[in-house]
């Protein structure tokens, strides 16, 4: 089916479930409608990069860690609504732009924790069981989900030199196996795994 007869929830859906299947990465369906939900709306680029501003306070968080004790000192049910802002931009971003993250002061691993926070405290805060279980394991293994999204980022993107370079950083760092295939594909030796200080698991 031509990408052009597709609605953006199917293209979505069959490169999620690509992506999962070539990184070796358990799912299941809500999670997995979860994540092209959150592929679509950040479509818009708009809804990445606008602030959150909530009524209850003068000036819109600026920083990751703002937003986080925003939600943190905020009554329900707004507090969620924060936090969900939170993880789910800290996971897009980590997956899409993760190169770019490994080059500033504040990192892919200040993300992570940030992130793998956010969606801890969604599963605490939910009710309902099923989405909850969604959160918990975008906590648990939120470097997994990143390796998918960077899948979906990654697959047609064009090598320079300098992303190259990036990759490899992003290796030594990270220990991606993404990263690892694709260096290894170029033809270039990387680190036995255990051999790098890797700073998250």
């Amino acid at each position: 089916m031509s990408f052009l007869l597709m609605s953006p929830e199917q293209h979505f859906t069959e490169v999620l479930q690509e992506a999962c299947k070539e990184r070796k990465i358990k799912s299941f369906p809500l999670l997995e409608t979860y994540l092209v939900h959150m592929l679509k709306h950040y479509l818009n680029s708009k809804n990445l990069f606008t602030p959150f501003q909530d009524d209850t306070t003068e000036k819109a968080p600026e920083s990751l860690a703002e937003l986080y004790l925003t939600a943190m000192n905020t009554d329900p049910p707004k507090n969620k609504e924060i936090m969900k802002v939170l993880a789910d931009r800290t996971l897009y971003m980590s997956g899409f732009f993760g190169d770019s993250l490994q080059r500033k002061i504040v990192d892919i691993d200040y993300y992570a924790d940030i992130g793998s926070a956010a969606y801890h405290n969604l599963a605490t805060w939910t009710k309902e069981d099923t989405v909850a279980t969604v959160y918990k394991t975008f906590s648990a293994k939120f470097f997994d989900y990143v390796e998918v999204l960077s899948y979906i980022s990654e697959k047609s993107a064009i090598q320079t030199d300098q992303n190259i370079l990036r990759l490899y950083e992003r290796y030594i760092k990270t220990g991606s196996e993404l990263a690892r295939e694709k260096l290894t594909s170029m033809g270039i030796a990387t680190l036995p795994k255990d051999q790098l200080k890797i700073t998250k698991a």
